[in-house]
């Protein structure tokens, strides 16, 4: 859903394409960029050791809207961004004969870690006031540097990294955590600390192994499904729209997922509307929202499938002890 700005915005759609991608300089190959998808692969991009890669951006605005509006100094700016390095570039697309925006913009490797967004905003002066969004690409690019694949994946991904790394500065408060959940950006992440517990990421990653490092690699993962799941609940429940009425309206992708999965576990017996009315209402009155927690855990935990998990580990604890007496 759009967000409601208090000055004039575009109407019409803003639309950005990826023309074309050169890594060091030589052309990626036209499978590796998905327009459906909008992904660009740069994984076996052939060049292991690359240093960069070139975007050429082609944007489609509503020209006869700017023209007729209330906008002035109107600047049409490609932004690739990516969340575990901090990573942050720029890119102005100008306007070409054809009454497109063209550009291009850089992601260098040593800057980014596993994926890149990359959005497209429209800003303008309005009412005097410059620098105003007036509009976006509703749907943003990923730049994936470690699938061969362009898929526009819908899970949640998972990302390695040493929260005490100087690259990774926003992670050092959690630096004594096993893993975080981010849930602010349209894919939700869950950065495993590499460094939190020794030898941690051989287990979770590991397809064999002992009877107990088995039941270490499933309880741990629940554990983090659950923490996932929960955060991801909070998140899609604390940042609802509403319409005229005051009635909260269902948010769009994961958000609207993550509630229709776990709305009838919290609320058992209501209807969806009802359910997601009764969650903002609380929410945002602030009473009863504290008595929501246990049912928000217990759904939480269903999806991690925590009872089953800690079923299977104790009867594999049980019969690890019996054989060694």
């Amino acid at each position: 859903m759009k967000p409601v700005f208090p000055y004039p915005t575009l109407l019409g759609d803003v639309i950005c394409d990826v023309v074309s991608v050169r890594v060091d300089n030589k052309p990626l190959p036209y499978t590796k960029v998905s327009s459906a998808e909008r992904v660009v692969a740069l994984h076996q991009s052939g060049r292991s050791g690359w240093e960069e890669a070139v975007l050429d951006l082609r944007a489609t605005l509503p020209e006869d809207e700017l023209k007729g509006g209330p906008w002035q100094d109107v600047t049409c700016l490609a932004i690739l961004t990516e969340k575990a390095t901090n990573a942050r570039a720029t890119a102005y697309l100008r306007l070409a004969g054809d009454g497109c925006r063209t550009g291009s913009i850089t992601l260098a490797h040593s800057a980014h870690l596993r994926r890149a967004t990359l959005s497209l905003v429209v800003v303008a002066t309005v009412d005097g006031v410059p620098g105003r969004l007036v509009g976006s690409d509703e749907q943003d690019w990923y730049i994936d540097l470690k699938e061969a694949t362009p898929i526009r994946q819908r899970e949640i991904e998972i990302v390695e990294i040493d929260f005490r790394d100087d690259a990774h500065k926003w992670l050092h408060p959690y630096k004594e955590s096993s893993w975080i959940v981010e849930t602010s950006a349209d894919m939700p992440t869950v950065y495993l600390n590499t460094t939190a517990v020794d030898g941690l990421m051989e287990v979770l990653s590991g397809r064999g192994g002992s009877p107990t490092e088995k039941v270490v690699r499933e309880m741990t993962a629940s554990q983090i499904a659950q923490d996932a799941w929960t955060a991801m609940f909070h998140t899609a429940a604390g940042d609802l729209d509403t319409d005229e009425d005051g009635t909260p309206l269902m948010p769009a992708g994961w958000r609207e997922a993550v509630l229709r999965a776990m709305l009838p576990d919290i609320l058992p017996g209501r209807q969806l509307t009802d359910a997601l009315f009764e969650i903002n209402e609380r929410r945002a009155k602030g009473f009863g929202w504290s008595e929501l927690q246990t049912g928000i855990q217990y759904a939480a935990g269903r999806r991690a499938q925590i009872t089953k998990k800690l079923t299977h580990a104790v009867r594999t604890v049980d019969r690890v002890e019996r054989s060694a007496d």
